[in-house]
């Protein structure tokens, strides 16, 4: 798998599959950040994208700049991101078995990009972020957005990102008709191995039914 839309690692499956997760991480991280993901979750016959955020951040990358000058980047990612599902479905991995995982600034792009999405994802996964304009979002959302599956989890113990932040634009965008599927964990800034791990394998599982 080559895509020239946004930098990746390719992780194939260990027996042929059409099932495909598109990780995109945090601000200053990178696809090594989340190497670990494939052994953890276990599955054998799941590919995974781990894609490389184009701007440079100290020692890793980033979606778009700090605040308050988002917008920018943000509008450029999501175009980034419709460059690389075109590719991803020219090269005979259809939307239809994709799933979008992201992480803090990746949850965030998954909410901004796949919220207006015209393309029926298998799932969409948002962990340990935020919306950056729920008002504009709303919206925007695309009538197959609304028919997707979403999953957000965050940690009350989130230094980085406030939960309560989270939580209100979670019942924002619900209101406005995207069902989000919330899960709450006592976690900080991260992914929880012992409660939240099983909670999005069975998840998947669920999108792939």
């Amino acid at each position: 798998m080559k895509v020239t839309s946004l930098k990746s690692v390719w992780i194939p499956a260990a027996q042929p599959s059409k099932r495909l997760i598109v990780v995109l991480h945090g601000r200053g991280d990178s696809p090594a950040g989340f190497q670990w993901l494939p052994s953890a979750l276990g599955f054998t016959d799941v590919n995974y994208l781990l894609v490389q955020a184009p701007d440079r951040y100290y020692t890793g990358y980033s979606w778009y700049d700090v605040p308050p000058n988002q917008g920018p980047g943000i509008l450029r990612s999501r175009e980034s991101l419709e460059r690389l599902f075109e590719e991803l479905e020219g090269q005979g991995y259809p939307s239809e078995t994709t799933i979008l995982f992201g992480f803090s600034q990746g949850c965030l792009m998954t909410l901004e990009w796949g919220g207006r999405t015209l393309r029926s994802l298998a799932g969409f996964i948002g962990i340990s972020g935020y919306c950056y304009d729920p008002v504009a979002l709303k919206k925007d959302l695309s009538a197959v957005a609304k028919r997707s599956r979403w999953l957000i989890t965050h940690g009350t113990l989130d230094a980085v990102l406030a939960y309560e932040v989270t939580r209100k634009h979670v019942e924002e965008l619900k209101a406005a008709g995207l069902p989000l599927e919330f899960h709450t964990f006592v976690k900080e800034h991260t992914i929880d191995d012992r409660d939240e791990l099983p909670l999005l394998r069975t998840w998947m599982k669920g999108a792939w039914s």
